[in-house]
């Protein structure tokens, strides 16, 4: 065995070592929320193991207090990346299928808020709405900080689905007496929906556990990364775990659901071609 194919070898044991080291790391923490989902706490605070129960599933809403941040949570998600997602695709189709004047500015400002630390962003935001009077603090101004900074997200993930879409296609329908209204909607939306769903849930993600902007604009309002970081100080339930590994569940479930659909799309797609 020469010497080239050893080092080959090392390397590659090498580089699966790190990467088995890398997912630990990684999904380490995603294990313990689960598994302290089904602990039974002694006290107020559940970080050490104790005894294995299904109490905690039973009634997973217990906590009316963090169950009603946690709606208030997913409602603001819902509705910001609503927003974000309207308008970062039509931003990322906009910059992708048009050329002009004035169009490397727009890549920079769609860039500015994803390098700019949050919390530049969010006290930003608050003395904006300060300055103003026509909104109190609250739901509102969460919703709007969240899909500020949600678009970047929005647009950049949509861009890079379409970089390499031939628009060609659009030419080649509108030739055959399509309007530019079918066109998009028979054509070009299909095609980068899967980029469109990508973006969307994380931007949902994003907002779903936002502390630092959310923390400078929430008024009175609460939401459940704001109600964990509040009750850490007195207690930690295991209903925190229940809702997060939900969540958890929620996520994979849709991840799984797209890439069938994706999955069957290409393979369509193979026939046909």
């Amino acid at each position: 065995m020469s010497i080239t194919t050893k080092r080959g070898r090392v390397g590659r044991v090498a580089v699966n070592v790190f990467a088995g080291f890398g997912f630990l790391y990684l999904f380490l923490p995603i294990a313990f929320i689960v598994a302290f989902s089904f602990n039974q706490p002694k006290g107020k605070f559940n970080i050490v193991w104790q005894k294995f129960t299904l109490e905690n599933w039973t009634d997973p809403f217990s906590d009316t207090a963090l169950t009603d941040a946690f709606v208030t949570s997913l409602q603001i998600a819902a509705i910001s990346t609503l927003i974000a997602t309207i308008f970062g695709s039509m931003i990322a189709i906009a910059l992708s299928r048009y050329r002009f004047r004035g169009s490397a500015v727009y890549n920079f400002l769609l860039v500015l808020p994803l390098t700019t630390p949050e919390i530049v962003l969010g006290s930003s935001l608050a003395t904006l709405f300060l300055g103003q009077s026509v909104i109190e603090f609250g739901f509102t101004t969460i919703v709007i900080a969240h899909a500020m900074f949600q678009i970047s997200f929005v647009a950049l993930t949509v861009r890079a689905r379409i970089r390499g879409f031939d628009w060609t296609l659009e030419q080649a329908a509108q030739d055959l007496g399509a309007s530019p209204m079918r066109t998009f909607w028979k054509i070009t939306f299909p095609l980068i929906l899967p980029g469109i769903l990508a973006a969307s849930l994380l931007a949902f993600a994003l907002s779903l556990d936002d502390f630092i902007i959310t923390f400078f604009n929430s008024g009175s309002t609460l939401t459940f990364p704001l109600r964990i970081f509040g009750a850490s100080r007195v207690e930690l339930p295991p209903q925190i775990n229940v809702l997060a590994t939900v969540i958890l569940v929620v996520t994979i479930a849709i991840l799984g659901v797209g890439s069938v659909i994706g999955q069957r799309r290409r393979k369509r797609l193979g026939q046909v071609g």
